[in-house]
């Protein structure tokens, strides 16, 4: 029976997004389940054969996907964030990083038999974590504010650079093997970062001009990275990939070049492309694996996992700021994702095509290595954490959406209690004048992928939608139940009850707790602080209680927040009336004291 190859498109377009829906609920990076589920549906089962389906389309479509998922990628490398990022980081991602190549190529050849040439690769290949993968465990794990950091800016930046180091092992295999000089590799080199250099110029030229319409200007950058991508292979073979990082790294830091929403186009893009990809890929794997394979590729996981990346963060850390328990926490979270798996595919299928012996072992290595990672860590990093006295007890701060003088009237009085806070929007005028009040802000939309990745959460275990903006706070309402729960989610009202009619108002799943009762809205709270009105902190005793609070400061005080003895929040809202008790700290919205005084 004949294949229909846009059935086999559509259901593999379905799959990947219900393993990336797995992977939201079960908070694991979305690459398990991809690549489970590949190995299901091919070797397990022969349900599905890329090469007969695919054909020789196979090819060409993984190259052109591994091309934009590298642009992708080096697009968030930001030369002036690496100033800041501390010494562990900076030992992380250079001379930690290139231990832990050699150790991992050391492993590969004489553990798994691999070549010197594939070892190498099969070392640059899993040197690198990537913040797809870290950032949802990091959200499972929730250890301190300095390793979350320094983990997350290890994937954030070594991502990126990894797969640049990679290309180029794979460029001198290549050169290497077709028996050229070190001449031809490196012009090789030269060719492809010249291209991807010359289409960064050129686009980001565009762009500044305002000679492409915002409508199509992420189009446009997508024919610009496949252009200088098959551009730069035609000119000199295998070189698309080194244009094609070169290109998204020098774009992403061309200064006054507004990319946001080409970075977010670009991201749904690779998130469709991995989620197809990833299935694929999985699924051309052989089974039953070459002899030994299994029993090898386990070794070198366990010798990854509990020597080489243990030595090298030890090595890496020396001098820093990070005491031993964090050191050790660092050591064993070092999870392999997208650039591992979909480059490792590419560089094998071509290593093929050229005949270069043991090139088929490096896929499975590699994907042995991702899922035994991923499946150990996600499982044993928090009781870890915990048991060395590193994770978070509580995540007890809270994330404010909004930035105008209520947000960060609440905020100040927050933070004055030393309650975490971290005030997330994307006014500009409103974000600055909280970094004036000295309070730590995230310049962005909460719910984009931008801030998916960079903003960091720990600590934080609650959301506070407190815009004038509707709509954006029941999205961040919705977003953030799945990272905080229902019950810890809340939202500021900005129609008042009457004003809400059937008609205006949200279903049921949109809705949140409203902050400060039904009839405290965004514009009331404004116009009672203009009239006077300000947030007030007391502490509260046997002999001076809630009542006594309310008989000072008048009747008509707002409880805004409880803090209990032992540091816990209670947030007033319409769903659960808070009681204030003695031994609490309380934050209530008061009166003038002119007209308490008069009342």
């Amino acid at each position: 029976m004949a294949i229909d190859l846009g059935v086999v498109l559509t259901v593999l377009l379905v799959v990947g997004f219900l393993a990336q829906w797995l992977a939201w609920r079960l908070r694991l990076p979305a690459i398990l389940p991809l690549l489970l589920i590949g190995i299901l549906f091919g070797p397990a089962t022969g349900l599905f054969d890329p090469d007969k389906v695919l054909g020789r389309f196979l090819f060409p479509v993984v190259s052109l996907a591994v091309a934009l998922i590298l642009f992708e990628g080096s697009l968030t490398l930001r030369f002036s964030e690496l100033r800041g990022i501390g010494r562990a980081v900076r030992g992380l991602v250079s001379y930690g990083a290139v231990l832990a190549l050699l150790m991992l190529a050391a492993a590969a050849h004489w553990i798994a038999g691999l070549r010197w040439e594939i070892a190498f690769l099969f070392g640059a290949l899993t040197c690198v974590t990537g913040p797809t993968v870290i950032t949802p465990m990091l959200r499972t794990l929730r250890p301190n504010a300095r390793i979350a950091s320094a983990l997350r800016w290890e994937g954030i930046v070594l991502d990126p650079l990894g797969a640049l180091f990679a290309v180029l092992v794979f460029e001198a295999i290549v050169s290497h093997q077709q028996g050229h000089s070190l001449a031809v590799f490196a012009a090789t080199v030269g060719i492809g970062a010249g291209i991807g250099l010359a289409a960064a110029a050129a686009l980001g030229f565009l762009l500044y001009r305002q000679m492409i319409p915002e409508y199509l200007q992420a189009y446009g950058t997508l024919i610009a990275v496949l252009g200088a991508f098959t551009l730069s292979n035609r000119l000199t073979h295998e070189s698309g990939l080194v244009a094609v990082t070169i290109m998204g790294i020098a774009l992403g830091n061309m200064r006054h070049i507004h990319i946001d929403h080409i970075m977010d186009f670009k991201e749904h893009l690779s998130t469709l492309l991995v989620s197809m990809l990833f299935v694929v890929l999985a699924a051309r794997l052989h089974w039953p694996l070459p002899p030994g394979m299994l029993v090898a590729g386990l070794l070198v996981f366990v010798l990854a996992q509990f020597v080489i990346r243990p030595l090298s963060v030890a090595v890496a850390t020396l001098g820093s700021n990070l005491d031993w328990r964090e050191r050790a926490l660092i050591g064993f979270v070092s999870p392999r994702g997208i650039v591992a798996a979909s480059v490792s595919s590419l560089f094998a299928l071509r290593l093929g095509e050229l005949g270069m012996p043991g090139a088929e072992a490096l896929v499975p290595l590699v994907f042995i290595l991702i899922i035994a990672t991923v499946v150990l860590q996600s499982a044993a990093a928090r009781p870890l954490a915990r048991w060395l006295t590193v994770a978070d007890p509580d995540a007890d701060g809270v994330l404010i959406f909004g930035s105008d003088p209520v947000a960060r009237g609440i905020a100040k009085a927050l933070a004055e209690q030393n309650i975490q806070v971290l005030l997330a929007d994307d006014d500009w005028d409103g974000i600055s004048k909280a970094r004036m009040d000295g309070l730590a802000t995230f310049f962005g939309n909460p719910t984009s992928q931008h801030a998916a990745l960079h903003l960091d959460l720990t600590g934080i275990g609650r959301l506070l939608a407190m815009s004038d903006r509707r709509e954006s706070n029941s999205l961040a309402c919705l977003h953030y139940r799945q990272e905080f729960g229902r019950e810890r989610v809340y939202r500021m009202r900005v129609l008042a009850p009457e004003d809400a009619s059937n008609r205006a108002a949200f279903a049921g799943n949109l809705r949140a707790k409203a902050l400060f009762g039904n009839e405290m809205t965004h514009a009331r709270f404004a116009e009672l602080l203009q009239a006077g009105w300000r947030i007030k902190s007391s502490e509260l005793g046997d002999s001076f209680g809630w009542p006594e609070f309310l008989a000072e400061h008048g009747a008509e005080a707002v409880l805004l927040f409880g803090i209990e003895a032992n540091g816990r929040l209670r947030v007033a809202n319409n769903r659960r009336k808070t009681e204030p008790k003695p031994g609490w700290k309380v934050i209530a919205l008061v009166p003038p004291p002119w007209k308490s005084a008069a009342a």
